[in-house]
């Protein structure tokens, strides 16, 4: 599975980033950022587009943004911003009453449960038409299979780069030690462990390695990947098993729990919020980071203006096993798009918002949506992105578009990193396509796990945390299994393994 352009995908870390020390070219390197003139529009009256998509800042954006989509893609856009707190509620109103716009957003878990209505036709099937449009017919094949439902294509992807997880950790305080950068689970135990002697912090309270409570995006699941744990479901003795009953995550279970005996990590990390984990970097306290290196930008630059010897690097390829690195990654996109049938009345409204979707792929309307208008919002050094040092314009005209966004990989122009680390984290998520672990179900359906899974996960994710804090033995453990096969956990495996023979023509 490769992408051909990984870089686009640290534009929330880059504005996060740019908020804290100083948006890209609305075209590609060289071409003019400025409104297009009267004799630059379009031809032919705009076509009427409605939209929805979920607002991830306080406030709505200003239009500025929106009246030079609209010039360049010869459209009149009515777009929805809803709080990303309540969109899941507001979108599952709209399906219900009919009310959807022409162009949904709809995030990876949701779109899961939405299966029952795709195969139901409320949505239409895009497939058959993506070879008529220059850009869509470039995306990703591997993606666009992770999105289908029964084989075929319904939606559009918007993208996220395949894997940005690795470790972040206190290259001066390693440095001091003698220490280099984690090649293997060994490696980083034995960093963790020289942090914890050495005691970098003073008087004992030194706590070398921060985090959170979440098992995907905190640093379990990208451990797990370091003990060959597959990602989410795995083929075991020919068959598909979950994740959890695998040796990988035992084992991963098994070393937590030992970081967490020996003091080599914060005690309360099942209760800490990502904002508490991230603030125990911010203020040294500890010393390795476990989750997207692209976090690395705003670390340095936080941690730097309160310890100004501080210094970050990044590693993730770990090897495992094996002896070979891996590192879970995603389906390829963080929501899709859907064009339902009740606002999408005929074909040939369906092929004008497909020419809208091929433009916003474009490399001049990607980078609009993701950075802004250049000479505004931004400028280019060495044919590469340096946002301006207004922070509260850019959340007022570009951040508020994140939702909105449809290439976050491909065709977006490079960013330019005023933090060198941040450079060498941006290349190894690039890098990171070459060892990715994959998850098989991605394309699949399960009847029960669409109505049960998530309420079932509560179970392993509950006795994954008693483990880990010495509440549960592995008896307990494998009780906690059994109770998730005997409530439809045994149901989803049969269907995960129909569907899978049935795709693999078995």
């Amino acid at each position: 599975m490769i992408v051909k352009n990984w870089r686009g995908a640290a534009r929330i870390t880059f504005l996060a980033a740019a908020v804290s020390i100083t948006g890209c070219s609305q075209g590609a390197p060289g071409t003019t950022g400025n409104v297009p003139t009267a004799k630059e529009t379009p031809a032919g009256q705009p076509v009427k587009i409605s939209i929805m998509a979920a607002l991830h800042t306080p406030e709505v954006p200003s239009d500025a943004i929106r009246k030079v989509l609209e010039q360049k893609t010869n459209t009149q856009l009515d777009i929805q911003f809803v709080p990303n707190g309540s969109y899941e509620e507001k979108f599952r109103a709209a399906l219900a009453t009919g009310a959807l716009p022409q162009v949904s957003f709809v995030n990876q878990a949701s779109f899961i449960t939405l299966r029952d209505a795709v195969k139901n036709q409320q949505f239409w099937e895009i497939g058959p038409y993506l070879k008529d449009y220059p850009n869509l017919s470039k995306l990703n094949p591997d993606v666009l299979k992770n999105m289908s439902v029964e084989g075929k294509l319904y939606s559009l992807p918007q993208e996220n780069p395949l894997s940005r997880q690795g470790i972040i950790f206190r290259k001066d305080w390693a440095d001091k030690l003698g220490l280099s950068a984690p090649k293997t689970v060994d490696d980083i135990y034995n960093m963790l462990k020289k942090f914890k002697e050495a005691d970098p912090v003073g008087g004992g309270r030194t706590i070398p390695l921060a985090d959170r409570n979440d098992l995907i995006y905190g640093s379990f699941k990208t451990l797990s990947s370091y003990f060959g744990t597959p990602n989410n479901w795995g083929i075991v003795d020919g068959k598909l098993v979950p994740e959890f009953m695998t040796k990988g995550y035992m084992d991963t279970l098994k070393f937590v729990k030992k970081l967490r005996d020996e003091g080599l990590i914060n005690q309360d990390f099942p209760v800490t919020s990502k904002t508490d984990q991230q603030n125990l970097m911010y203020t040294g306290k500890s010393g390795m980071y476990i989750g997207s290196i692209m976090d690395v930008q705003t670390m340095q630059t936080k941690t730097q203006a309160n310890i100004k010897t501080a210094e970050y690097d990044v590693e993730n390829k770990i090897a495992g096993p094996s002896g070979k690195p891996g590192v879970w990654a995603i389906p390829g996109y963080g929501s899709v798009i859907l064009f339902p049938k009740s606002a999408v009345k005929t074909e040939k409204d369906l092929k004008q918002i497909l020419a809208f979707c091929d433009k916003m792929f474009s490399p001049e309307i990607a980078n609009l949506i993701y950075y802004g208008i250049e000479g505004t919002h931004y400028t280019l050094k060495d044919n590469k992105v340096l946002p301006i040092t207004d922070a509260k314009l850019l959340e007022k005209d570009v951040q508020g578009y994140t939702g909105l966004t449809m290439a976050r990989v491909t065709n977006i122009t490079p960013q330019y990193f005023t933090v060198p680390v941040a450079e060498k984290a941006d290349k190894l998520v690039g890098d990171a396509v070459n060892f990715i672990i994959t998850d098989p179900t991605a394309p699949l359906d399960s009847k029960t796990f669409n109505e049960k899974g998530a309420q079932l996960q509560e179970i392993i994710k509950d006795a994954s945390y008693k483990f880990m804090t010495g509440n549960l033995d592995e008896n307990g453990f494998q009780a906690a299994v059994k109770k998730w096969q005997d409530q439809g956990g045994t149901k989803i495996i049969e269907e995960y393994n129909a569907a899978y023979k049935t795709a693999n023509g078995k």
